[in-house]
């Protein structure tokens, strides 16, 4: 399908995509909802049969779904947060002064297992390395910002005394 053709697909889908979507979430998430789903129709547009609309209806539930699962997680992770105790008066560490002393390959390696949350092998492949490589660097990068951190503990007044897992 072309640009013309997937046009015409929008033109007779989006209005009753977006009345099926409000139906069942707010309009804030219809709409963020309906721009996926169109993504996606997008994505697909060699997929599309003749009958359109029952289609676009089956992928609107699905990225439904995906935006009902992303939010169940928020929901999860605020009230992990919510729970927990009180910081206590303890100097605080500041990671990215720490994550800044590193080496950059160091701190990118730390970014994407912490941040972006890859496990060694997905690292692997965005670096264009082994698996075997990226767990060891990795392993290599943590010890060093414990280092680096420890260095900012020993500065606050501290024994430098690490936790975790050695």
């Amino acid at each position: 399908m072309d640009r013309s053709g997937f046009d015409a697909f929008v033109r007779e889908v989006a209005d009753p995509l977006h009345r099926y979507l409000l139906r069942r979430t707010d309009p804030a998430t219809a709409d963020d909802v309906l721009g996926d789903a169109l993504l996606v129709c997008w994505r697909r547009r060699g997929d599309i049969p003749a009958e359109a609309l029952p289609w676009a209806f089956g992928v609107a539930k699905g990225c439904l779904r995906n935006a009902e699962r992303a939010q169940r997680r928020r929901t999860r992770l605020e009230l992990k947060l919510v729970a927990q105790p009180a910081p206590t008066e303890a100097p605080e560490l500041d990671l990215s002064q720490a994550l800044a002393r590193l080496r950059p390959a160091d701190a990118e390696l730390i970014r994407l297992w912490a941040w972006e949350e890859l496990p060694p092998q997905a690292i692997a492949t965005v670096l264009g390395i082994t698996a075997n490589a990226a767990s060891v660097r990795l392993h290599r990068a943590k010890r060093r910002l414990r280092e680096e951190l420890g260095k900012d503990r020993a500065d606050a007044g501290h024994d430098g005394a690490q936790g975790g897992d050695r």
